[in-house]
């Protein structure tokens, strides 16, 4: 039996009822003899709360041996509540996790699975019907004719007709031209009764046409059965699906939701971007109808809260958004599917920084029956195929397309050679020619740019020699006053005007952006319908919808975009891709800089050729030997792995390791780096075996706002030593804060990071 002397934590701090207004105010509270050992973070509990001690419910989200006030004004918790396990308990235990797996505090942890939802006033239809019987009503309505009551006339005639029908209210007003006045003068007279029904917003865009259901093929049977089987015999696994471009996930993904939804559960659909939500969220509406919703950033506070209530109410089966739609407070989930796992949005940028996909993981381990999940991508993270191939995962592979097409023929355009000939214009000769040959025959073309790491490397445009740090093998970066950077060392040179390699003077960074690009296809084909979608173009609510519709409608024949084009979306005429500057994202100053590139190179291609017509693609490129262009060109995902992941052996990168990054924020620059090296000092003396330390160095955007930002990175093959260390540099932090030092500068942590 444990006694006062043990070491367990003898005090715990409650939030109670995890109202989200007050989830930053925690209340502490002592625990008895009888329950020493017993309480942990996420426990729910019985306690007495106010001057009545009224006996509530709460969440341990701290235990401590410290108290914070006088021992004698706290009270003493009652008992650890054994009822049905809730969503918030879950949700209290997940945060719990976060906290220690991504080194953040319980109350950003509770904020991020709670999200904070304001109250919002119920929606509130309401209608007219008659109160009084039909031959009174009809001696009513001809003395309203007789006393020339025009508006009574109008209402009378109206519920005469439709005596056994509700009438909306708003009709009467617009329609009838009756006002308010009027109505609630003949509900006084008995004449009407005037109901009010609350209702909850609904996002979702109602259609009346359903969803063909498909007969699967029998490699996507194959994967419903497998997993089918798998709950049935009570195992909750991780499956990746890696499926090219258009082998059928989605109708695999319907498949198991409508297996998992006959079993009396819910699921959980994850999509990486808002751009995706409609055309996602119109297939699986016109399969389950009204029991699917929706959850990004683009919806109004009332329909935020509205969907949270129907979710926890039970009025919906299935959510579908980006990652913050994981936390969706369903009583009995059955399934996760997380479509395009590989995407870097899956990835939080805020404390607590986790990825979703881990997340779901853990997430499907908390729940009391346990759910599955399903990652699916033509071209998987290398964390997520790694773990496959060590059988973490279970691996699926779709390598037919189903969509009525074949995969399109690539070529590849040496930028190089094209300066070389004389063409300084930003399409290669031949994209020109499929460009003249695919609008002659009425049908369509989509250009990508590549934007990812714009502001980054600097080449020879015409040997395509890129400027490199000797020390990490990644691209430097341009800075103001003509300086080249690395963001892992630190190391800096001048930015030479002559390339070092063919003695060029075409040495410069790429600055052609969606706009340009937009003017150059109407000055080049002027007869060609041109819809531009970017940042600026999607700022206000509906224009991805609408820009997407005007293109799938026809209403365009050439749609030029940044990658938001290039994501999940089908446009069976589409028959052309040009991607341009292919290599943009392959010399960024981050180590994931050949996957990204694979990545968006590999969904480029593969909206080409969707339907019946046969489709082209054509990438631009300095460097189109590169082995990310050449297997993207051929969509060959494991060559390109094998070849990737050598790199990422060779130099402890992840998944092989671990990777952890400190991320210092200060308004000082000299005492931002000063504690920069403090840091990696005091985590060097923990004498963790075989960690390697890099750094402090500018981050890749080392000035925001006039906050000086520094990275430092530590790489281990144990994730538990990187958590550990970031533990102990947290608690010698908050010393240095409790002496008064540190007022400019504040730390955060990153395990993995997608943005390196």
């Amino acid at each position: 039996m444990p006694t006062a002397n043990d070491s367990f934590p003898r005090f715990e701090n409650v939030i109670i009822d995890i109202s989200h207004e007050k989830v930053d105010r925690p209340f502490q509270y002592r625990i008895p003899d009888r329950l020493i050992g017993k309480v942990d973070v996420g426990s729910p509990v019985q306690i007495p709360f106010g001057r009545g001690d009224t006996r509530r419910k709460g969440y341990v989200i701290g235990v401590t041996q410290e108290p914070e006030i006088d021992v004698s004004r706290i009270k003493e918790i009652i008992s650890v509540s054994d009822e049905i396990v809730t969503a918030e308990d879950i949700s209290l235990k997940l945060a719990a996790w976060m906290k220690d797996h991504y080194g953040s505090t319980m109350i950003a942890a509770l904020r991020t699975v709670l999200p904070s939802y304001k109250k919002q006033k119920r929606q509130v239809h309401r209608f007219v019907t008659l109160r009084m019987p039909l031959r009174e009503a009809t001696e009513s309505y001809y003395e309203a004719v007789r006393k020339k009551q025009r508006a009574r006339e109008r209402v009378l005639k109206e519920l005469l007709e439709n005596s056994a029908e509700r009438i909306p209210m708003e009709l009467i007003t617009t329609k009838l031209n009756v006002s308010s006045a009027t109505l609630k003068s003949m509900s006084d007279a008995g004449i009407i009764r005037i109901e009010s029904e609350e209702y909850y917003r609904n996002p979702v865009a109602m259609t009346t046409s359903r969803y063909e259901d498909k007969v699967l093929s029998p490699e996507q049977q194959h994967i419903v059965d497998t997993i089918s089987r798998d709950y049935d015999n009570g195992r909750r696994d991780t499956y990746l699906i890696h499926g090219i471009t258009g082998s059928g996930k989605t109708e695999v993904y319907i498949a198991l939701i409508d297996d998992i939804l006959k079993r009396g559960k819910q699921a959980i659909v994850l999509i990486p971007e808002i751009a995706l939500t409609y055309q996602t969220l119109m297939r699986f509406y016109r399969h389950f109808g009204e029991r699917v919703s929706v959850m990004n950033s683009s919806l109004s506070p009332g329909e935020k809260y509205d969907q949270m209530e129907r979710a926890r109410n039970g009025d919906i089966d299935i959510i579908i958004g980006p990652r913050s739609a994981l936390f969706t407070p369903f009583k009995n989930t059955g399934i996760i599917i997380i479509d395009e796992e590989h995407e870097t949005t899956y990835k939080s940028e805020n404390s607590p920084k986790f990825h979703a996909r881990e997340t779901a993981i853990e997430l499907s381990k908390l729940i009391p029956d346990g759910a599955c999940v399903v990652l699916g991508s033509a071209t998987p993270s290398l964390e997520s195929y790694y773990r496959a191939r060590k059988g973490e995962y279970r691996l699926f592979e779709l390598g037919r397309r189903l969509t009525g097409g074949r995969l399109p023929e690539v070529d590849i355009a040496d930028l190089r050679e094209e300066l070389r000939r004389g063409n300084r214009s930003i399409f290669s000769g031949r994209l020109q020619s499929l460009m003249d040959e695919k609008l002659e025959k009425g049908e369509q073309a989509m250009l990508f740019i590549n934007r990812r790491g714009l502001a980054g490397f600097v080449s020879c445009r015409s040997c395509g020699y890129v400027f490199k740090c000797p020390h990490c093998d990644v691209s430097l970066s341009e800075h103001r006053g003509g300086r080249l950077v690395c963001h892992y060392c630190g190391y800096e040179q001048v930015r030479p005007r002559i390339c070092p390699e063919c003695g060029s003077k075409y040495v410069s960074s790429f600055r052609a952006g969606t706009e340009q690009i937009e003017e150059e296809v109407k000055k080049f084909w002027p007869q060609a319908r041109v819809l531009r979608m970017d940042a600026d173009t999607t700022r206000t609510k509906g224009s991805y919808d609408r820009i997407l519709s005007a293109f799938a409608n026809r209403e365009a024949d050439v749609l030029v975009g940044t990658q938001m084009i290039v994501k999940g979306h089908d446009f069976p005429d589409v028959t052309l891709v040009g991607i341009l500057a292919a290599d943009m994202s392959l010399y960024a100053s981050d180590f994931h800089a050949s996957e990204r590139t694979f990545q968006l190179l590999t969904q480029a291609a593969g909206r080409a050729g969707r339907g019946e017509k046969e489709g082209n693609v054509v990438i631009q490129s300095y460097q189109p030997e590169h082995y990310s262009i050449q297997c993207a060109s051929r969509q060959d995902y494991l060559s390109f792995y094998e070849e990737e992941i050598a790199y990422r052996e060779l130099l402890r990168y992840p998944p092989v390791s671990h990777m952890l990054c400190i991320q210092i924020q200060s308004r000082d620059e000299k005492e931002g780096m000063e504690y920069g090296g403090r840091f990696r000092a005091f985590m060097e003396q923990q004498r963790e075996i075989g960690a390697v330390f890099i750094g402090p160095a500018p981050a890749p955007i080392a000035k925001i706002n006039d906050i000086y930002r520094f990275s430092i990175y530590v790489k281990h093959d144990d994730y538990e030593v990187l958590v550990r260390l970031s533990s102990n540099l947290e608690h010698y932090i908050r010393e240095l804060e409790q002496m008064g030092k540190m007022l400019k500068t504040s730390v955060q942590f990153d395990f993995d990071p997608m943005h390196a």
